[in-house]
């Protein structure tokens, strides 16, 4: 069977003559999705009520043992599904960079579980001593480079505690090597017929021998969606957090109104998982009342801190000044200090900062219009090599690259004054009764006035 889309996943429960036929399936992509995707395949290979699920978390995961388990015959009846949920089957270091990026984004916003998780999964990729206390910082550079395939970052005292902490808890994986070449033997020669595999994963080298096996033997499932601030991608966000929301409320035989599902996307941004809790709570806090709106919405449903953040970085970096504004007000609303929201911005400009400056160096040399393809092939492998600023280089390629672009919209001098103005403010919340969203948009509204070249 070929790829396919998530919206494609009900006419294939359609085909029962498709459905028999499947020994393994993968999903990938938004982890909240692909979970909805598989209990929705779950169910329809277990409709005769005959059949059982046995669910393996990939964290924990003997893939050896989960292989042995295909290779028996059941006393049970009707079909059996093995469920392999955060498969790392597809890990590699081409994906090294993409499972950091993750695990230090759920660190940076407290949420340890999944951090665990992704620091966990890193660790394996590159066979790391799991008896270190500081089993990340030990890593020579040149050795970092060589297991991951990216420079090593600089501040590793976060990720060489998580992963302690991992490990103390018994949150990191087991078991041998890589068995894919087992796997594509097996199913090869063939599993029993009552036997399915079912793998979900939020990152796969597409790559593998494996992953190429099972698009062309079995089924893989497309659940990733868009990201970025782009209009392409918001849209694509929208859309699925909409049809989050509309699920839901079909539940309740609830509507909302059209002018609160902008609201409502502000304030939840794309979290599936968040999109659907935050919906059964407004559908249980309008009690008998048919259809939610817009009020109900600014007394219930909180904002994320961290997209609002990111928002207001993007906004101000494209110049928006509406749009930073009504996301500024929004931030202090919910509790963010105002320490906190200057904080985000310096971390921004001095980043922009170091990037302008780097590109102003004779060599390597940059030049405006840049593509991507030139940038990773040449200039970024060309400023690692001078060995300065590798912590600010370690991210991901093309979100370096789309820094870099950004970076070069604005000159030294302009990031400079906008430090400054940056420095005024914190000593004005510090030391003035002037009230901080005062202080705050007076900020703003200076910065984004300046000319973008100085």
């Amino acid at each position: 069977m070929p790829l396919i889309k998530r919206n494609e996943i009900p006419a294939l429960l359609k085909d029962e003559g498709k459905l028999a036929e499947l020994s393994v399936v993968l999903l990938f992509g938004e982890r909240y999705l692909c979970k909805e995707a598989a209990d929705q395949l779950q169910e329809a290979l277990t409709a005769d009520g005959r059949g059982a699920v046995h669910p393996i978390d990939g964290d924990h995961e003997d893939q050896g043992q989960t292989l042995a388990k295909l290779l028996s015959f059941s006393l049970l009846p009707g079909r059996q599904v093995y469920r392999v949920s955060d498969s790392r089957i597809f890990h590699s270091k081409t994906v090294a960079s993409t499972i950091w990026d993750k695990a230090q984004q759920n660190s940076d916003a407290g949420k340890t579980a999944p951090a665990m998780r992704h620091i966990g999964a890193f660790a394996r990729l590159g066979s790391i001593d799991l008896e270190s206390q500081k089993p990340f910082s030990e890593i020579s550079g040149s050795q970092w480079e060589k297991m991951f395939g990216f420079s090593k970052p600089g501040d590793l005292g976060w990720a060489d505690s998580l992963l302690v902490q991992a490990v103390g808890t018994g949150k990191l994986p087991k078991g041998g090597g890589n068995i894919t070449e087992r796997y594509i033997d097996t199913f090869t020669k063939g599993i029993p017929n009552q036997n399915v595999l079912i793998l979900s994963a939020e990152t796969v080298d597409k790559r593998q021998r494996f992953y190429t096996f099972i698009k062309k033997e079995g089924l893989v499932i497309d659940c990733s969606v868009a990201t970025g601030a782009s209009k392409a991608a918001q849209d694509a966000q929208k859309d699925v957090i909409r049809e989050m929301m509309n699920k839901t409320l079909a539940d309740f035989n609830k509507s909302i109104e059209p002018r609160a599902l902008e609201i409502f996307f502000e304030r939840v941004g794309f979290h599936p998982v968040a999109a659907v809790t935050e919906m059964e709570k407004l559908a249980h806090y309008v009690g008998d009342r048919q259809q939610i709106v817009a009020q109900d919405l600014e007394e219930m449903v909180g904002r994320s801190r961290e997209d609002a953040l990111f928002e207001l970085t993007d906004a101000f970096g494209k110049r928006q000044i509406g749009r930073a504004l009504t996301i500024l007000n929004r931030l202090q609303e919910n509790g963010t200090h105002g320490l906190a929201i200057l904080a985000t911005l310096r971390n921004y400009i001095r980043k922009l900062l170091i990037f302008r400056s780097l590109q102003l160096q004779p060599a390597p040399a940059w030049h405006s219009g840049m593509n991507a393809k030139q940038f990773q092939g040449s200039y970024l492998p060309a400023l690692k090599e001078q060995g300065e600023w590798s912590d600010m280089l370690g991210g991901h390629p093309y979100a370096l690259f789309m820094s870099f672009t950004k970076a070069g919209e604005f000159s030294c001098g302009q990031l400079k004054q906008w430090l400054s103005l940056l420095l005024e403010a914190e000593f004005r919340l510090k030391g003035s009764p002037i009230p901080q969203h005062i202080v705050l948009e007076e900020m703003l509204l200076t910065m984004l006035k300046l000319q973008r070249r100085g």
